[in-house]
């Protein structure tokens, strides 16, 4: 029997073993989609407790939380930070089999090497020991990252945002590069008429311009997106539940704007043309800028209107759907190829009934231009997860080049998520371990370890291309 979490955690062979430590468990970490609030790494700040780096802003704990029956005053409400931890410790026992049982454990030992299970018996110690770190200097979060290796951090931000923030740690000279991702959904929510028109009134303001048409739209935003460029910025990110793609005439998308800024209501083919014009204007400007263009498909968002109201989005009632993908998708991505005006591309899936279709997209647009040019992105939310990470893997190397993948991403807003990659790395030598050790593939260490070293890390080095960010 293995013992929970040794240094050999998650690889089940010899072969496994040699290939993780020797080849994978060592590389820098290049984190290039997180949500990781940039504020907190400008200003260095050291955190009071665990609960405050761990819990706040985690709507996984929360889920997990509710589910087992606490009180919303212990997740979001008013107890203390100390109250809230121990009702996550008595919440983790109950996890088992849950991702978030590995995930605390390995953050515990990662981090403050706590090797304690935690439970309502261990949580008072285990929450002083933590706070006691966490506020000296070494626990700072400039600190904390360059304690886990790590090169780049791309964080995910609004077209508005001043980016002060990535300005300051820039001129702070901190080693680590931290990078905006250019994320423009609010831009074209036309679903939501009187946000859309105070998002664009304040662009107005920003840009100091005058926005009553859609050329007027379209230019204030193109700034925003210079701006984005001339402050490092290298990804776009775009959150849907689909693809927009419907047919559309420039005329037609114009007139629909003008509705726009008269507040007058969209017919629901309109609201889809002016997503869909959006969209593949944002795709040009990706392209003409060298960007990777990520694609985020399939969450059914707010699903608990009561929830909702109470506390807002992203605290813990979003779920997978089940929309329909494929043929929007290849209608977008076909128009951009098109007139060779397709930038790089990661798509990633919520639904995992989706795995092969995403997979096989791919394919369909890798040009030869550049090595994985179209990448199916490792498993996202919901089956970022041992068996969703297993599946997506297995997905892309029977139907792609696995040994082209740009890796893996923590998608966090939490400071101690670095373990997701290594994580993501056991899993992917034990999968070649297996294969190795069952002869369906060669016993070639040498060559095995160099596609692993590309998965974990070289492949995103060379895709992205931040070294070109001084």
């Amino acid at each position: 029997m293995k013992n929970f979490l040794d240094k050999d955690f998650l690889l089940n062979t010899d072969t496994a073993k040699l290939l993780y430590h020797q080849y994978a468990a060592g590389l820098p970490i290049i984190d290039y989609h997180s949500h990781l609030p940039p504020d907190q790494i400008a200003d260095d700040i050291n955190f009071e407790n665990i609960t405050q780096v761990w819990l706040n802003g985690d709507h996984y704990k929360w889920r997990a939380m509710r589910a087992n029956g606490v009180s919303e005053d212990y997740i979001t409400g008013g107890k203390t930070d100390e109250e809230k931890f121990e009702q996550w410790a008595a919440t983790v026992p109950y996890t088992l089999r849950n991702p978030l049982y590995h995930w605390t454990h390995l953050e515990l030992q990662r981090y403050f090497n706590i090797t304690d299970l935690l439970s309502p018996a261990t949580a008072k110690k285990i929450y002083a020991d933590c706070a006691q770190k966490l506020q000296s200097p070494d626990y700072s979060v400039r600190k904390i990252i360059k304690n886990k290796n790590v090169e780049v951090i791309c964080t995910t931000d609004d077209p508005l945002d001043n980016l002060a923030y990535h300005q300051k740690i820039k001129a702070d000279n901190f080693e680590v590069k931290v990078l905006p991702t250019f994320r423009p959904d609010k831009a074209m929510n036309a679903d939501d008429l009187l946000n859309l028109n105070l998002y664009i009134d304040k662009l107005q303001v920003i840009t100091n311009s005058s926005i009553e048409t859609l050329d007027a739209y379209l230019t204030a935003l193109k700034a925003r997106h210079d701006y984005f460029a001339t402050n490092g910025c290298k990804l776009s990110d775009h959150g849907l539940e689909q693809v927009y793609a419907v047919d559309y005439t420039d005329s037609e998308v114009a007139g629909i704007f003008l509705k726009i800024r008269a507040k007058q209501t969209l017919l629901a083919d309109e609201i889809l043309k002016f997503k869909s014009a959006m969209l593949y204007r944002f795709a040009l400007w990706h392209h003409e800028k060298g960007w990777v263009m990520q694609l985020h498909l399939g969450a059914l968002r707010n699903n608990n209107t009561r929830g909702l109201s109470e506390l807002g989005p992203d605290t813990g009632w979003d779920s997978i759907g089940d929309f329909s993908q494929g043929q929007a998708l290849s209608k977008f991505l076909n128009k951009l190829d098109t007139t060779n005006q397709l930038p790089k591309t990661i798509l990633y899936n919520l639904n995992p009934a989706d795995n092969e279709l995403f997979a096989a997209m791919t394919g369909n647009f890798n040009d030869g231009s550049v090595a994985g040019k179209v990448q199916f992105g490792s498993a996202w939310w919901f089956l970022d997860q041992k068996d969703g990470m297993t599946r997506q893997l297995n997905a892309l190397s029977n139907i792609g080049l696995l040994s082209r993948m740009v890796g893996m991403l923590t998608d966090s807003r939490s400071f101690l998520s670095f373990p997701r990659h290594e994580y993501f790395r056991r899993l992917v030598c034990n999968l070649f371990g297996d294969d190795i050790e069952n002869g369906e593939l060669p016993n070639d260490i040498e060559w095995t370890g160099k596609i692993i070293q590309d998965i974990c890390y070289y492949n995103a080095k060379n895709y992205f291309n931040f070294d070109e960010v001084l």
